[in-house]
């Protein structure tokens, strides 16, 4: 169960390293992306088709171009990463509090 939460956010940090690459030089393609972040033309398409479904980004001939939503999303990502902190934070604490009542 837990396995499958890490991959999602290690899926997570590469959607959101490849917005970045996007906001920073846009209009780029699928190639340029590649190149710029080492990562292979599935891995960069996969992100990029599902960044556009969240609507930050969107197709134009010469590449992918970001929306608004993007630089909103960036714009709060520290706070949004630390909500899910404070909540993992809490599921840990009630876990040790559950092993301590245990001993």
């Amino acid at each position: 169960m837990l396995n499958k939460i890490r991959v999602e956010i290690e899926l997570l940090g590469r959607h959101i390293e490849v917005l970045d690459a996007v906001v920073e030089h846009q209009p780029i393609g699928i190639i340029k992306l590649s190149e710029l972040l080492s990562l292979p033309f599935h891995r960069i398409r996969y992100s990029l088709r599902v960044l556009e479904q969240y609507g930050y980004i969107r197709a134009s001939p010469t590449g992918a171009v970001a929306t608004p939503d993007a630089g909103e999303l960036l714009h709060h990502l520290d706070e949004s990463l630390d909500e899910l902190i404070r909540l993992l934070d809490s599921i840990k604490k009630n876990n040790q509090m559950r092993a301590d009542k245990g001993k």
